[in-house]
């Protein structure tokens, strides 16, 4: 409850300061103006091989305002949050924007739109962790590892990080809000040596709330069975094969998919998904639902950081794509209106029309298993993509060994509307939340 009131008091203390702050700027001369502040601290640990590597404690904030002024923009940011450096970082943004050009689609976003009164969305779950706790807790993680197998024969470390903080968004529409978040993680990175072969992996749980975390036992253990697998990995001989992406790392596919529907890669011309809106990208058993307002969520937001009321959407519905993603300045420069998207996504739910893990294996039948991509070899004006993998050789439903120094190439058009199964072993610990995903066909090249 102390911790609570504590943050409160400081959310109110700059909401103050940020009444200053938008005073300060329409008496210089602003037409608008918005300021965005935020602050952060925590406790992170780092242990290696039993031993204490690094302890941090972190106790920072950083400003960002932006003025308008007759059709101009400036901007500046400063990590002093004192009075005398407000002022300066907002003398400075009104003096810049006397040098700009004129840009008709800049300004604030449209009063109407603004959340005035935010939901709580329960992000705030702060912990109280001494220094010792947190490294014995790192510790026992990294124990678990080491003594889950033989083979383990050294380590990368287990990292424990907890931090608290908060963001205040005002402007000169009248909106001040303002909210308090937690976020808590435990890692550990293995590395396992047979004979001549050595290899590393991890495994890292993420959440707002402490209690919610998985247990460092279990951390630890995941990280060694995780790099035991990779053992002895083999190469493949070039050839096409139905390709299943894990539950951890499927959701890159979508990543591209949100560069290519992003306002900033639209308006630029600089997407392979232009004019695409109502079209079939992916099957029509596919559906993304944004959902912002789940509580506790890791994506979750009541608004954007423009100030835009966030709301529930349908990305995909049936394979058909149901939005773009823009921000104040995409939509104007596009002639549509604002989707609350500055800032990134909130809580994308990857439809599933698959089994658990196992059952996603059976309907991969032969075919590689994707657990790790490399390099960024992704092309989103043309679609083209080619990345470096490893992972897993998959024959009738059984994984049969490790494989390495791959890559896997397509086209994105193409692997959206390859996806022939999504699984139901969600992976919670991001923005966009999927199971595993078969695509029909890539090209893999190896030896």
């Amino acid at each position: 409850m102390k911790e609570a009131d504590s943050i409160s008091k400081q959310i109110s203390d700059v909401k103050t300061r940020v009444e200053s702050a938008l005073a300060l700027a329409k008496k210089l001369g602003a037409d608008g103006a918005e300021v965005a502040l935020s602050r952060q601290q925590g406790l992170s640990v780092n242990t290696r091989m039993g031993d204490v590597e690094n302890v941090e404690f972190t106790n920072d904030g950083a400003l960002g305002i932006t003025v308008y002024k007759d059709g101009r923009k400036g901007s500046a940011s400063t990590a002093d949050l004192s009075e005398g450096a407000l002022n300066n970082a907002i003398k400075a943004a009104v003096d810049i924007a006397s040098y700009t050009s004129v840009d008709e689609y800049a300004g604030l976003a449209d009063k109407s739109l603004l959340a005035m009164t935010p939901k709580d969305l329960d992000l705030y779950h702060p912990k109280v962790l001494s220094t010792e706790q947190a490294i014995q807790l790192a510790q026992e993680c990294e124990l678990a590892a080491l003594n889950s197998d033989e083979r383990i024969t050294n380590s990368d470390g287990a990292t424990l990080a907890s931090f608290e903080g908060f963001k205040v968004y005002g402007n000169s529409h009248g909106q001040l809000v303002g909210y308090p978040s937690t976020r808590h993680s435990l890692s550990c990175v293995s590395i396992a040596s047979d004979k001549d072969d050595m290899q590393r992996d991890y495994a890292y749980t993420v959440n707002r709330d402490f209690e919610l975390l998985e247990a460092p036992e279990v951390i630890g253990k995941k990280s060694a069975e995780e790099v035991i697998s990779r053992l002895h990995a083999q190469k493949l001989s070039t050839q096409k094969v139905p390709v299943m992406f894990r539950a951890d790392i499927a959701n890159t596919i979508f990543g591209h998919f949100i560069a290519a529907i992003s306002g900033g890669n639209l308006y630029r011309k600089s997407s392979f998904l232009l004019d695409a809106l109502g079209q079939e990208i992916f099957p029509d058993h596919l559906t993304i639902s944004e959902r912002p307002h789940i509580k506790k969520a890791l994506a979750s937001s009541a608004f954007d950081s423009e100030g835009v009321t966030t709301v529930d959407r349908e990305i995909i519905r049936q394979g058909q794509l149901e939005t773009y993603l823009l921000t104040s300045y995409s939509a104007r420069k596009l002639g549509m209106q604002t989707t609350g998207h500055a800032g990134g996504i909130h809580n994308w739910l990857v439809s599933t029309n698959g089994g658990d893990f196992e059952a996603m294996l059976q309907q991969l039948g032969t075919g590689l298993l994707v657990t790790e991509l490399m390099g960024q070899g992704v092309n989103v004006v043309t679609g083209d993509y080619s990345r470096g993998a490893a992972g897993f050789w998959v024959e009738n439903g059984k994984i049969a060994y490790p494989v390495s120094e791959i890559t896997i190439a397509g086209k994105l058009q193409d692997m959206f509307k390859n996806i022939v199964a999504i699984g139901t072993d969600t992976d919670l610990r991001g923005s966009i939340q999927t199971g595993s995903l078969i695509i029909e066909e890539m090209q893999v090249a190896g030896n």
